[in-house]
C-alpha cells in the first residue's frame, strides 16, 4: 500500500494540472535559474572576458533577463490555444533566456529548453522546432561572436543547443501524451461508473417488476381460490336459511359445511399469505431463507424435514428466487393436493448447481397433472429462464425434482 502511494505522489509531479507545468518542471527551472544567477554574479565579479568587448553588455542583458523571466514564469500558458497576450509571454520567454546564455553557461541552456518544452505545449510540434532552431542559432551566433572561439567550437555549442532542445520536446511530447491517456482513462472510468450505476438501477427496477408481476398473479391465483370457497359457502348458508324451519337438520347440514369450507379457506388464504412473502424473509437468504420457508409450512398436521448437503455455492438473485420457488410450490402442493403427513425438502449444493428436492407421502399426483397446472408451468418456465430443469415424480407419494445451475 506505501508503495503505491508513494507511486502515485511521484506521477502527481509529472501531471500537467489545468493550465499550470508539472511540479518537476517548476522545480527544474528554479534550480537552473538559481544556478545561472550564481555563476552570473561570480562571472560579474571577475570582470569581462578578456578580448571580448561585447561581453559586459550581454552581462548586464542576462541579469535584467532573469527576473523578468522568474516573473513571465508564472504566467506562461501551458494548454492550447493559447490567447495572443498569453502567446506573446511564450516568446518573450524564449528571448529572454536566450539572452542568459553568455553568461549562465549550461544552466542558461536548461532555461532555454524549458522555453521549447512550452512551445511544444502551446504551439505544437512545428513552434517547438522553429525554437530549438532560433536557440541552437542563436548559441552559435553568440559563439562566433568571441573571438577567443573558434567556427568548431561555436558549431558544437549550436549542435548542443539543438540536441538539448530536441531532448526536452522528447520529454514534455511524452508527459502531453500521459496527461492525455490520463485525462480519457479518467472520463472512460466515469462513463463506465455511470453505465454501472445505470445497470444498477435497471436491475433494481426489473427485480422490483419481477416482483410485481409475481405477487399480481398470486393474488389472482389466491382470489380464484378464495372466491370459489366463498361462493360455495354463501349457497351453504342461503340453503341453511331457506331449511332452517322445514328441514332442520338439513339446514345444520349445510351450517357445518360452510363452517369446514371457512376452516378450508383460512388455511389455503395463510399459505398464500406465506407465499408473497419475499424471498429474504427477515433478512434471511441462501440456506437459511429456505429453511425458514419450509420451516414455515410445517404444522400439526404435516411435518417438514430440511435438509442440506454441501455448501451453499455464489447464487445470483434470479436463481435463488428460482430455488426459493421450486421449494414453494413443491410444499403448497403437498399440503392442499397430496394431504401430506410428511414432507421433505433437500437441497444438494456443488459450485456448479443447486438441486433442490421437495418430496412427500401423500396420494400421489392426479391423472393428467404431470401436463401442469399453472404452478408447475410457471416453474418450469423460470427454470428454462435460467437454464435449469424441473423433474416431477408423480408415486409414491410426490417428488419434485429442480436443478437450477450457477
Amino acid at each position: 500500500m506505501g508503495q503505491v502511494a508513494s507511486i502515485r505522489d511521484i506521477s502527481s509531479w509529472l501531471r500537467f494540472s489545468g493550465d499550470r507545468p508539472p511540479m518537476v518542471f517548476t522545480v527544474f527551472w528554479g534550480a537552473a535559474a538559481l544556478c545561472t544567477a550564481t555563476l552570473a554574479h561570480g562571472l560579474a565579479m571577475s570582470g569581462s572576458e578578456p578580448g571580448w568587448e561585447l561581453y559586459p553588455v550581454l552581462l548586464a542583458g542576462g541579469a535584467v533577463a532573469l527576473p523578468v523571466a522568474a516573473v513571465l514564469w508564472h504566467v506562461l500558458p501551458w494548454r492550447a490555444p493559447a490567447s495572443l497576450p498569453r502567446g506573446t509571454a511564450s516568446v518573450a520567454f524564449l528571448v529572454l533566456t536566450l539572452l542568459l546564455l553568455p553568461a549562465g553557461a549550461v544552466p542558461a541552456l536548461l532555461l532555454v529548453t524549458l522555453a521549447v518544452g512550452n512551445a511544444q505545449v502551446v504551439f505544437g510540434r512545428r513552434g517547438a522546432l522553429a525554437y530549438a532552431a532560433i536557440s541552437g542559432l542563436y548559441a552559435f551566433s553568440i559563439a562566433m561572436l568571441n573571438p577567443t572561439r573558434q567556427l568548431l567550437t561555436a558549431v558544437a555549442d549550436g549542435a548542443i543547443m539543438v540536441l538539448l532542445c530536441l531532448l526536452i520536446l522528447v520529454v514534455v511530447v511524452a508527459a502531453v501524451e500521459s496527461h492525455g491517456r490520463a485525462e480519457e482513462t479518467r472520463r472512460v472510468l466515469a462513463e463506465l461508473e455511470e453505465a454501472h450505476a445505470e445497470l444498477e438501477r435497471y436491475a433494481a427496477r426489473s427485480r422490483e417488476l419481477a416482483v410485481a408481476e409475481e405477487r399480481a398473479r398470486l393474488a389472482r391465483d389466491m382470489h380464484d381460490s378464495v372466491g370459489h370457497y366463498l361462493t360455495v359457502i354463501n349457497v351453504g348458508l342461503q340453503n341453511a336459511q331457506r331449511y332452517r324451519t322445514i328441514r332442520p337438520d338439513d339446514a345444520w347440514d349445510e351450517v357445518r359445511q360452510a363452517q369446514a369450507l371457512t376452516l378450508e379457506a383460512l388455511t389455503d388464504t395463510r399459505r398464500w399469505v406465506r407465499a408473497l412473502k419475499p424471498l429474504r424473509m427477515d433478512g434471511r437468504a441462501g440456506v437459511a431463507g429456505l429453511r425458514a420457508l419450509a420451516e414455515s409450512f410445517g404444522s400439526a398436521d404435516a411435518g417438514v424435514v430440511f435438509t442440506v448437503t454441501g455448501a451453499w455455492p455464489q447464487v445470483d438473485e434470479a436463481r435463488e428466487l428460482v430455488c426459493y420457488r421450486v421449494v414453494q410450490e413443491g410444499l403448497t402442493n403437498a399440503l392442499r393436493h397430496a394431504r401430506a403427513r410428511r414432507i421433505e425438502v433437500a437441497l444438494d449444493c456443488t459450485p456448479e448447481r443447486v438441486r433442490v428436492t421437495v418430496c412427500d407421502d401423500g396420494e400421489g399426483a392426479p391423472p393428467g397433472a404431470l401436463g401442469g397446472g399453472s404452478g408447475l408451468r410457471g416453474l418450469r418456465e423460470r427454470l428454462a429462464a435460467v437454464d435449469g430443469v424441473l423433474d416431477v415424480v408423480p408415486a409414491p407419494g410426490f417428488t419434485l425434482r429442480a436443478t437450477v445451475p450457477v
